[in-house]
Order: structure tokens, then sequence, then C-alpha cells
């Protein structure tokens, strides 16, 4: 990595995420020189609506591209690319100039629930779907979403162009050029497997149009340079190469260094993540896990969300916490009390479980009726150990994905670790002695998203032979062993966890049906 490419010694990824866009300004071996972070806002204007401003997506970026410079003192002819990586199952109908025709549909968004249940009916219902396919199209999903603008919203569909995504709006934004990436367009329905692009007989059996979808590119394709325009804004040069970037569930592999079939990566932020890298695709409907484009051309990533983990330990912190524990907690922040209460709990919190299913769940099972709970609460227990439940449950949950992947020769040992989790010590190694698996938190952890699109600019640039010199430039910052002493006690207790599910779920059905 010393030749005259890289006089220019900088790249820039984004993650455009749900509550903002982070951006980190990387050297060529990995090492962030700057990070920044610029809000904005969701709109929920009516029930099962959620929806975005794509104008602030792209404020977002210049703002945070032009903090970066300055704060970094870098020219910017230094920076030789950047890349976007994006929430995923977003729809921006774009018109015959590229400006959007109504505000971004967001992965939240469930309005399309009328045109997937057509749809489920049209393909032989639940079953035969999870069979064939190991998934059930819902409102979310980005088929029904374009089936919903055009019968809902006939005008709009009359005037679209393309249907983008929220990482296409923002590669047009930056180069002019329309284009889907790989993960993106795997996440339509319409994707050939082999050929990675649209599938005409996909569509027609989903009722797609692909007329208008535009070009499909491979992640680490230059997608364009930055127009005079975009250059402007953000603060760069114009001309500046803009590689086609991905979805962030496969970005956040790469910026956890997890490339080679069999690597995992978990995340645990506001929700979690489970994702495998494999070589084939692998149905674990039954668990709500199904595989995703990788942004490696020959791998495919199965994944599984968790609606609640992060957000669990929020929700004790803001209703189990007292105002004197916040202010003894002091500049360490009640989470670092919180870590630092949890380590007084012995291993399975006096057999006290707690389900980690605050707002319905995705995988390891599908069900928006569940809700969280804690199960054997007796007047023995305190709230401590009810924290260390709190953690040890997320851990079981995670565990039941993992028993799900194993199934299909996929054991994952060790596992890389992001998101804000992944900076609690004392978590780690519950996550380690729960799971029976090697726990490698990456620096960084936060910024994995957006550190992954900036690594893929190398690539795309050819500065990067291949996956393996991404790999090389993650670091691991420490490495959590299980106790095999505590596994009795969490291999009896993970037993009686997933009884729970069956034994909670007509509970749960009965108290939140609509």
């Amino acid at each position: 990595m010393t030749d005259s490419r890289t006089e220019k010694r900088y790249v820039i990824g984004y993650d455009v995420g749900t509550g903002g866009c982070k951006a980190v300004l990387v050297t060529l071996d990995g090492s962030i020189r700057a990070t920044e972070f610029e809000p904005y806002e969701v709109a929920f204007p009516q029930d099962h609506y959620a929806e975005q401003d794509p104008a602030d997506w792209w404020r977002a970026v210049c703002a945070t591209t032009g903090r970066l410079v300055e704060s970094a003192r870098v020219d910017p002819s230094e920076v030789m690319g950047l890349a976007f990586a994006s929430q995923m199952l977003g729809v921006v109908p774009v018109g015959q100039n590229g400006d959007p025709l109504c505000p971004g549909i967001i992965w939240m968004d469930s309005r399309a629930e009328k045109q997937a249940a057509r749809l489920v009916r049209r393909m032989g219902g639940r079953r035969v779907l999870m069979t064939l396919l190991g998934v059930v199209p819902s409102g979310k999903d980005v088929p029904c979403k374009f089936k919903w603008v055009e019968e809902d919203a006939p005008e709009i569909f009359a005037r679209t162009l393309y249907f983008l995504d929220v990482k296409g709006y923002l590669v047009w934004r930056a180069t002019g050029s329309y284009e889907y990436d790989q993960t993106a367009c795997s996440v339509t329905g319409f994707m050939d497997s082999r050929s990675r692009g649209w599938s005409g007989l996909a569509a027609k059996v989903l009722g797609g149009r692909l007329d208008k979808m535009p070009p499909v590119k491979g992640c680490t394709e230059i997608a364009g340079e930055l127009t005079e325009a975009a250059a402007t804004g953000m603060g760069l040069a114009a001309g500046t190469p803009v590689a086609s970037g991905m979805g962030d569930a496969p970005a956040a592999m790469i910026g956890a260094g997890a490339l080679s079939h069999g690597e995992c990566v978990v995340s645990i932020g506001t929700s979690g993540l489970l994702l495998i890298n494999s070589e084939k695709k692998v149905n674990l409907g039954r668990n709500g896990m199904a595989s995703i484009a990788s942004s490696d051309p020959e791998m495919w990533l199965l994944t599984g969300e968790m609606i609640t983990t992060g957000s669990c330990l929020k929700w004790f912190a803001e209703q189990l916490v007292s105002p004197g524990e916040r202010e003894r907690a002091g500049e360490g922040g009640i989470y670092a009390e919180l870590d630092r209460v949890v380590t007084g709990v012995p291993a399975g919190s006096r057999r006290l479980i707690f389900t980690p299913w605050m707002y319905g769940e995705r995988a390891p099972v599908t069900d928006n009726m569940l809700r969280g709970a804690y199960v054997n609460l007796s007047l023995d227990h305190t709230r401590d150990d009810m924290l260390r439940a709190l953690y040890e449950g997320v851990a079981m949950n995670f565990r039941w994905g993992f028993e799900a992947a194993a199934r299909k020769k996929l054991p994952c040992p060790t596992v890389r670790v992001i998101g804000g989790g992944a900076l609690s010590d004392p978590w780690m190694q519950i996550f380690a002695d729960v799971t029976g698996r090697v726990m490698e938190p990456v620096e960084g952890a936060q910024e994995a998203g957006a550190l992954g699109a900036a690594l893929s600019v190398p690539l795309a640039l050819g500065v990067y032979r291949d996956y393996s010199a991404v790999r090389a430039a993650v670091k691991v910052r420490r490495r959590f062993e299980p106790d095999r002493s505590k596994a009795p006690v969490y291999d009896e207790l993970f037993e009686q966890f997933k009884r729970l599910y069956d034994g909670l779920a007509p509970v749960y059905h009965e108290l939140n049906r609509l």
C-alpha cells in the first residue's frame, strides 16, 4: 500500500442511519483519524408511517464532512475517495431530475401491510413461504412498499423514474449517477442469486417493475466522482471517487474485520444484530434469520435482528436507577456504574431469568406480540439481581441464534462485537460465559459501519488487493474467553429460557392483540 495512489492518504466512510449520520476519516491502515455525527428526525405522520426527508440525509453528510476535514486539518486533496453505508429497506421514488417525489419511506414504515397480506395469499400462505423462502413478507418489506406507491400513490408512481434506497439517493446527490448496490438489491426480492443483478422472473412473481429500478453495481465498484456542486457542499475536491457502498449490516462486517466463511459479528446497540458470513445462502426462517448479499460477491450474510438489546438496559437505567445513583455515577456515567454493580451478582442471577423481548421480536423467534418478562422473581431477589438477569437474558437470546446457526454448520466459536454494548467489559464476559464463545470487541466499535464503508474505498480503487487487507486493518480491543466453570449454571438456565417462548406467547397474544 505504498504506491503513487496512496499520496492522498485518507478515505471517508459514512453510516447514514435512522437517528443520524456518522462519518469517519480513516487512514489506509484502518486508523480512525476523526469522527463526526449529525442527527436528524424521523416523522410519524400517521399510524404505521415512518418517514425522513432525504434532504436531511444529505445535509448531515455535508455537515459531518466539513467538520471532519476541519478538525483533522486535512487538505481536501488528501482524501482519495469515499463511500456510504446506510439503513436498509428504504424507498425513495425520484423523478426525471432525480429529486425525491415524496419523503423517504424508511425501514420502520409498515404502511404496506395490505399489499403484504395479498402477496402472502397469492404465494400460498405463510407456511408455504416459510418452507420455500424462510421469510414471510410484511408491510416493512421493499416489494410491498413499491406496490403501495403504485396502488395508493399512483400519481407519484407515474412520475417515478427510479426507486432508490437511502444509500442510492446519496450516491446520486454525490455523483449524479443512479444505482443500486448488490446488498440493497438482495432485500428487494428481485435479485438473481447467480448474477446478483435484477431477476425478471422474481420481479414478475412479486409484481415489481424493473423499468423503475436503476442498474446494480458491486459494492466495491466506483459509482462515479463528486460533482462540483456536491464537492462544494461537502468541502471536498471535485472528482473525488465515490464507491458504490452498501447497507449498514454488510458494512459492519467489514468494519469488524469478519470477512471469511463462518466468521461472525454481534452488534449490540439500541437493537441487536447477529451476522454470519456464509459461502451459500442459508435458510433459518423458523428463527427469523435470512441471507442477504454480502459486500463480497463470493459471500452471503446470514442476518438476524433482535429488536431490543441495548434498549432493555436503557429502560432499566431510566426506570430503576435512583437520582442519587445517577449523581454518584459522576463523569463515568450511569452505564459504567451499572457495569460495576453487575459484577457483584453471581452468575445466573440467583436463578432469575429475563426475556429481552420488550417490543416484539424478529430473531431467534419472530413474534410482534412478545414482551419482556422477569421469570422466577421472588422476595429474595434484589434490584441488582434484576440487572444481571437483563445482561444475561440478552446474551441468552443471542445464544439461541448461535444454536440455530450451528445446525447449519456455522458454529461461530469466535465472535467480533460492535456497537455500544461492546464497550462494556462485564457484558462481554457475560456474553462469553453464557454463549460459550470467545468475544472480540473491536476498536472503534461504535463506528464499525462507517469504518466498513471507508475501508471499501481502497478495495474499489485497487489499493487493497483483496478482503484480507481489510481484515488486517481492523484491530481487536480485547479478547474475552468463556469461564467454563459457569457453563452448568448457564446451560440449565438457557434450556428454561427457550421454553419460556412457548409458555408465554399465548398470554402475550391475548394481552396485546389489536
